[in-house]
C-alpha cells in the first residue's frame, strides 16, 4: 500500500537554520563519503531477522512485552551480540543495557545511540529494534576494521519504552519516585520486574547520567508514518519530538428507558460524548499541524434499549508547541462545559500523561544533514509525532534523530516493514553522523 500525496497531509518542520541550507529546498550533490566506512547491510538484516524470532507469534506478529520471558530472552541475545562486537556490557539499576565500545580517549564523554527491543502486544520487527541493532552493527564495523572513535561509543537498550518509557526517564533523572506508578496491569510490582532483568528499584536513582557524560545521543528509528514514503525521501531529519497530553474524560448522564423517555427529557451521556468527539476533531483541524484524537470510547450500560448513563473516553493531543497543546486543552474544556450545560450532563477530566516537546539540537540536525550529503542521500525535515527515548535523553545530552521510511506508514503491526536497503542507508547515516560528531 502506498499513500497518495493528495490524500496525505505533509508537514515539513523548518529547522532553525537558514533557508539557503534547508535540504528540503536544495538537492544534495552526491559526494564520496568523508570516511568511506560502511556497515554490513546483510549482517544488519540478518540480525533483525534473528531477533524477530524471539517472541514471534503464529500470525507473524511479535510479542515482547517488557519484563516478559520473551523480553528477557531478547535482552540476553542482544547482550551476546554486544559482547561479540567488542563492547563491554553493564545493566544499570533501571535495567537499561549499556554496551560500550572503547574510544581512543577514555576520558572523553561518550557518543551514544540506541532504542528499545520491547514491543506492543502484537508488534513488528523494526520499531526500536533497528536503532539498537544498528548501534551494535556500528561497533562490529569498527572492530572488523580495527578502528575506534576518539570518544567512547555506547549503544543503549532502554527498559520498557512501549509502556512507561521507564529506562530513558530513569537515565534522564525523570523517574516517578512512587513505585506504584509503574505497577503492571497484572499487579506485578516494578521492584519484581527490575529484579528479573538485573535492575534494582532501591538504587534506581543511580541510573541517572550526569550532563557531560554523553556528548550526543542520536537515535535511528523507523518513521512509523507515511511522510518519507509519500515525499520520496530516504532519510528524515527529526526537528523535534512533540509534546503530548493525554486525558481520560468521564461524561455522566442519567440512565433511563430508551422507549419511554421523551427526547427532550433525556440526559444522554453518549450524545454529549459524541458532540465532544466532533469538537476534538474540529479543533484539531483548526490548530493544524497539531493532532487531536479520541481513540477509546466505553459506554455504560451499553445496552440497545437503555439511554447511556456514563461514557469514558480518551483524548490524545500532540504538537511541537507546548503552548498550542495547552491552548487547545483550554478550548476543549470550554467546549465540554458548553456541551454539559446543553445536554444536562457532567464532564470530569483526568490528566494521565504529560510530556514536554523536545526540539532536536540544531547542530545535531546540521551534522545529520552533512552526513546525508556525504552519503549522497536526500533528506526531509519532519517532527516526530510519536514519543521516543530520545525525548528524555535530550534533558542530559545534545539530541538528534534519524528516520527511515515505513512502507505504507504502518507500525505497531506485523505488517510493519522497512526495506533492507533503507535500514542499511539509515545505519550508514548514523555511522557517518557519529564520525562527524567525533571530530567536533
Amino acid at each position: 500500500m502506498r499513500f497518495d500525496s493528495h490524500s496525505t497531509q505533509i508537514i515539513s518542520s523548518k529547522p532553525p537554520i537558514s533557508a539557503s541550507t534547508h535540504p528540503n529546498m536544495i538537492q544534495s550533490n552526491p559526494v564520496i563519503s568523508s570516511s568511506g566506512l560502511k556497515i554490513d547491510g546483510c549482517r544488519l538484516s540478518q540480525s533483525i531477522s534473528q531477533l524477530a524470532e524471539i517472541g514471534c507469534l503464529d500470525d507473524g506478529s511479535i510479542r515482547r512485552i517488557a519484563f516478559s520471558p520473551e523480553d528477557i530472552a531478547a535482552r540476553q541475545w542482544v547482550i551476546g551480540c554486544m559482547q561479540e562486537a567488542g563492547m563491554t556490557v553493564r545493566i544499570d539499576p533501571a535495567g537499561n543495557i549499556i554496551g560500550r565500545y572503547p574510544g581512543k580517549n577514555p576520558n572523553l564523554p561518550a557518543l551514544a545511540t540506541g532504542s528499545h527491543i520491547d514491543t506492543v502486544p502484537t508488534g513488528g520487527c523494526f520499531d526500536g529494534t533497528l536503532g539498537v541493532l544498528a548501534g551494535i552493527e556500528i561497533a562490529r564495523t569498527l572492530k572488523a576494521n580495527g578502528l575506534q572513535f576518539e570518544h567512547p561509543f555506547e549503544t543503549i537498550v532502554f527498559t520498557d519504552e512501549e509502556n512507561s518509557i521507564f529506562g530513558s526517564k530513569a537515565m534522564a533523572g525523570r523517574i516517578n519516585p512512587n513505585p506504584d506508578y509503574y505497577r503492571r496491569s497484572d499487579g506485578t510490582s516494578i521492584e519484581t520486574c527490575l529484579t528479573a532483568i538485573g535492575g534494582d528499584w532501591s538504587r534506581v536513582k543511580e541510573a541517572q547520567r550526569q550532563p557531560g557524560e554523553i556528548k550526543a545521543f542520536v537515535e535511528l528509528h523507523v518513521e512509523q508514518g507515511p511522510v518519507l514514503e509519500t515525499v520520496g525521501k530516504p532519510i528524515g531529519i527529526v526537528a523535534g519530538i512533540v509534546a503530548q497530553r493525554r486525558y481520560i474524560l468521564t461524561v455522566i448522564g442519567r440512565s433511563s428507558h430508551a422507549g419511554t423517555t421523551p427526547m427532550t427529557m433525556r440526559q444522554d451521556a453518549l450524545v454529549a460524548a459524541s458532540r465532544f468527539v466532533l469538537a476534538v476533531n474540529e479543533l484539531g483541524l483548526a490548530y493544524d499541524p497539531l493532532v487531536a484524537t479520541v481513540g477509546s470510547l466505553t459506554v455504560f450500560p451499553n445496552a440497545p434499549n437503555v439511554i447511556a448513563s456514563r461514557v469514558e473516553l480518551s483524548i490524545d493531543l500532540r504538537d511541537m508547541s507546548d503552548l498550542r497543546v495547552e491552548t487547545i486543552t483550554m478550548e476543549l474544556q470550554k467546549r465540554s462545559a458548553t456541551i454539559a450545560g446543553e445536554t444536562q450532563t457532567q464532564f470530569e477530566w483526568k490528566q494521565v500523561l504529560t510530556t514536554a516537546a523536545a526540539p532536536a539540537t540544531v547542530s545535531i540536525q546540521q551534522t545529520i544533514a552533512k552526513a546525508c550529503q556525504n552519503r549522497g542521500l536526500e533528506t526531509f525535515y519532519l517532527p516526530s509525532r510519536a514519543g521516543h527515548d530520545a525525548q528524555d535523553m535530550a534533558a542530559i545530552a545534545e539530541m538528534g534523530m534519524i528516520f527511515v521510511p515505513s512502507v505504507g506508514g504502518i507500525s505497531h503491526s506485523k505488517s510493519e516493514y522497512t526495506t533492507p536497503q533503507q535500514c542499511e542507508q539509515g545505519a550508514n547515516v548514523l555511522l557517518e553522523t557519529l564520525l562527524l560528531l567525533d571530530c567536533q
